[in-house]
């Protein structure tokens, strides 16, 4: 069995490369070439259709770049983003036994009826309709069998194409692929744990407890483990197919800011959202109500990120664009110290472009488009919190418009914004503020004297030390190394060409080869080979 997997680790990578090759990026394999040729908006179709035909666990990886617009092109991530985690089902007995080994029961038992064909199916699990013995009605959302080993492999491929990757496409030098990838593969596992998506359940059900306008399913916990999740039935309308649906553009319009409404909620006076606000994970209900499904993706902010978002916005607002670096790092973004100079440049353009205009002369879409490329072309470092923020952000804009063409994220925002505003400038939140602010001065004041004597001591004692690191110069020191070791073989095999020469042209007796003397003939031999294996470390890392 062990001797099987290697050969289906080669089979599929073999696989992977044949795609790739196929989707036109086969200039991966080439160590010759370090990028593609092909216009921006060709490559990103191209790699969302590459990774679609790879399989389930690839499309999500894809779905992971979307979120990562500091790591990948603006033009790549809108394409990403509009992958789809969609497969066929998978046998209703298997569905059955994963039911029984996690409940204790047979589906006969845990539920009154159990619908075999599943409503949805995805990479990790498919949903059946059920009731339950009391008689309510409820989703089953089960696991695939086979799913985590099948990622487990694939995040293995993964990981060899990341070293793959990392050696051979220079163009690629500031992306740590192999840290994607582990991010990615955190990513995927909590979404194997059903646990955690009923939590995110239940604290979304518990913000929206009493709202008129949001329904949010029921969690049963008797019916819920890390493979099985049960939710209440919520019955209605995809919006996905609501924006098919033939609807007047009063409706339409109303219903687009009804859905943004709901996230600014979440986003402003929540501090927790739904990261993924996709049609296929919006309900509309009959009375007009929003339903939420899908509840794997979910994003927070801290008391403190509001805070310093406020801090953000007034800058923002007061024309002091000097100080949005600052905000920004405050914030959690990291970026290049030596290029903070061409950001506060960038955001002064972007800035002073929409100056003076109202938010409905203003494109959200491509406000966010023009915030991707700045991202990517600085190389500005997101905390995952905001990353999932933009992702949901951006979608929620995109599905507005789909919805109804004059839609505008800002001006749903904008009153969201303006009492944040003013509720972190009352005086009850100043007045906490400065309390806080005054016990942790006070922490800081009681500990000082200590913290001082310990460096006072560690000075007396010659315990401190002092490390400067810089990384240029580790890199330094492994070029150097391998120059050294290159220029070590390559002076080994000049002398056994000169040394076999020598030989053979003053050696009279002894055996001889080919007109040749046996030593000088060996030496030529040895020679050669160190020289090949010279050469050939030369090609493997593509550098003469």
């Amino acid at each position: 069995m062990e001797a099987v997997r290697p050969q289906r680790s080669i089979g599929r990578l073999s696989e992977i490369g044949r795609v790739a090759t196929r989707h036109g990026f086969g200039y991966v394999l080439d160590r010759r070439r370090t990028a593609a040729p092909d216009a921006p908006s060709d490559r990103g179709r191209r790699l969302r259709e590459m990774l679609d035909e790879l399989g389930p666990t690839f499309v999500k990886f894809g779905q992971l770049l979307s979120t990562r617009p500091d790591v990948v092109p603006a033009d790549i991530v809108e394409e990403l983003r509009k992958l789809q985690d969609d497969v066929s089902p998978f046998p209703i007995e298997q569905a059955q036994q994963v039911v029984k080994e996690d409940l204790d029961l047979t589906v006969e038992q845990a539920f009154a009826s159990f619908e075999e064909q599943p409503i949805a199916a995805a990479s990790i699990g498919q949903v059946h309709r059920a009731t339950l013995p009391n008689g309510d009605e409820v989703v089953v959302k089960v696991q695939r069998p086979t799913a985590p080993r099948q990622i487990e492999s694939d995040l293995a491929l993964m990981r060899s194409a990341a070293r793959f990757v990392r050696d051979r496409v220079r163009a690629l030098d500031f992306i740590d692929a192999e840290a994607l990838v582990d991010e990615f593969a955190r990513s995927i596992r909590s979404e194997l744990d059903y646990m955690h998506e009923a939590r995110n359940a239940e604290t979304f059900r518990r913000n929206f407890a009493g709202s008129e306008q949001v329904v949010v399913p029921k969690v049963y916990w008797r019916y819920t483990t890390r493979r099985v999740l049960t939710l209440e039935r919520i019955e209605g309308m995809q919006l996905r197919m609501v924006i098919l649906e033939g609807r007047s553009p009063e409706e339409r319009r109303d219903l687009a800011y009804r859905i943004s409404d709901t996230w600014m909620t979440m986003i402003f006076r929540h501090g927790f959202f739904h990261g993924d606000p996709h049609p296929a994970n919006v309900l509309v209900l009959e009375d007009g109500r929003v339903g939420l499904i899908d509840f794997g993706l979910a994003g927070s902010l801290t008391d403190e990120d509001m805070a310093r978002l406020t801090r953000l916005f007034i800058d923002a607002a007061t024309e002091n664009i000097a100080a949005l670096p600052r905000r920004l790092t405050e914030l959690g973004v990291r970026y290049p110290k030596e290029r903070e100079d061409e950001l506060r440049a960038a955001l002064e353009e972007i800035y002073y472009r929409y100056y003076g205009a109202s938010l409905s002369e203003i494109d959200p879409i491509e406000i966010i488009r023009e915030a991707l490329d700045l991202i990517y072309s600085l190389q500005l470092q997101l905390p995952s919190r905001f990353v999932i923020l933009d992702k949901a952000i951006a979608t929620l804009g995109s599905v507005g418009v789909e919805l109804y063409p004059d839609f505008n994220v800002f001006e749903v925002a904008k009153p969201y914004a303006r009492s944040l505003l003013a509720e972190r400038f009352s005086p009850r939140r100043l007045a906490l503020r400065a309390q806080q602010e005054a016990r942790e001065l006070s922490v800081i004041a009681r500990e000082l004297p200590y913290q001082l004597h310990d460096v006072l001591e560690q000075a007396r004692d010659g315990n401190i030390e002092v490390q400067l690191r810089n990384p240029g110069v580790d890199d330094l020191s492994h070029h150097l190394d391998v120059a050294t070791n290159r220029l070590a073989v390559a002076l080994v095999v000049v002398g056994g060409l000169i040394g076999s020469s020598l030989i053979g042209v003053l050696a009279e007796s002894g055996p001889h080869v080919l007109g040749l003397h046996l030593f000088s003939t060996i030496g030529f031999v040895i020679s050669g080979i160190f020289g090949i294996w010279l050469l050939w470390g030369i090609v493997r890392h593509g550098r003469l």
